[in-house]
């Protein structure tokens, strides 16, 4: 029996992340045995079943190296400096020791950039170029470790296959159900939440659809759910309702049944697309646009979302009235290819 230590952002109550872990330990060898570095430990054994100890524990994370094979960093965009300068810094450091202490280190459904500083750029080409092995989940990703000489499997982000559990929710909710997934940014103004609560209202009096506010990170994206929640329920009265839910296999479950759903989180278009929904796509970052292009799927970048909340409400009426179903092909190649990420793993 091998030892891996999973190293990426879990713990931190975001349901993009934790449905990484979750598809990482779906896809883990049975003979490996996990143990995930994690912001909250204990919550992390209750939802993954798996053990857990303290990403900030110098002493603990020196310990538990000390017993163990394999350190596995990944998945998702845990390499860049957009969010914060801490994050090449941090991921960087665990590696340098990994590798240092004699661990074989995996990096997995890694996405890389955008990485705006010199030494984030240093730090993560010497972390990359120790990797026994590396997988990636965009072309991008794969173009930039190329120039650095790193080889990488590419293949799509791994929560498209991720097993889910069917949420018998709507028994009482008729269609059209609509379920949103914002996140609170920067770019995402006042003045951009009032345009978008207003094309929600829109298209509530024309389609007199459910609305369905998803926080995928409840501590940073329910006062934006709540808000529109509100405002929504104010104009027609039960029709829009919030729903949290920290299992990952729950929460993509909860886009099976739902006939729209309008995202800004990846994780949010990747699991209502996986699960049949029809999707648009409010981007803030490159990667959702990526997806958004490669779905071929309705959508704004955040930052030239139009003023006028007409257009978006026509936009997610045509969504709505014109289901695309030639994308169902695509979207069963990207469950299958997801599947890659797994070999490094063997």
């Amino acid at each position: 029996m091998r030892r891996a230590v999973l190293c990426g952002y879990y713990g931190m109550g975001n349901g993009g992340d934790e449905a990484l872990l979750a598809t990482l330990l779906q896809m883990l060898p049975k003979d490996i045995q996990p143990l995930v570095l994690s912001a909250s430990p204990r919550a992390t054994e209750n939802l993954h079943q798996v053990k857990a100890s303290d990403r900030y524990s110098v002493f603990g994370l020196i310990n538990e190296f000390k017993r163990s094979d394999l350190f596995i960093w990944g998945g998702g965009s845990l390499m860049q400096d957009a969010t914060s300068a801490r994050n090449p810094i941090y991921y960087g450091g665990l590696m340098g020791l990994a590798q240092g202490m004699g661990l074989q280190t995996l990096a997995w459904a890694q996405g890389v950039g955008p990485l705006k500083r010199r030494l984030s750029q240093w730090i993560a080409k010497r972390a990359f170029q120790g990797c026994h092995a590396v997988s990636v989940r965009d072309r991008h990703s794969a173009e930039l470790l190329a120039n650095w000489q790193v080889e990488s499997l590419v293949a799509p982000d791994p929560v498209w296959a991720l097993e889910s559990t069917p949420m018998d929710l709507y028994g009482d909710i008729p269609s059209p159900r609509v379920a949103v997934v914002l996140r609170s940014h920067p770019a995402l103004t006042s003045c951009r939440l009032a345009t978008i609560t207003e094309a929600l209202q829109n298209l509530q009096a024309q389609t007199k659809a459910h609305v369905l506010l998803v926080p995928f990170q409840p501590s940073q994206d329910q006062a934006i759910s709540q808000a529109i929640c509100d405002s929504l329920n104010d104009k027609l009265p039960k029709h829009s309702q919030i729903i949290i839910q920290k299992d990952p296999r729950k929460l993509k479950g909860i886009f099976r049944g739902v006939d729209l759903a309008i995202a800004m989180r990846l994780h949010g278009l990747i699991m209502a697309a996986a699960e049949g929904c029809q999707c648009s796509a409010i981007s803030y970052d490159p990667k959702v646009s990526y997806l958004m292009e490669d779905l071929a799927i309705s959508g704004w970048e955040l930052e030239h979302l139009p003023d006028d909340a007409q257009v978006l409400t026509d936009t997610w009426v045509k969504d709505l009235e014109n289901s695309n179903q030639a994308i169902a092909p695509r979207i069963h190649q990207l469950k299958q290819k997801a599947l890659i990420h797994q070999k490094i793993l063997l």
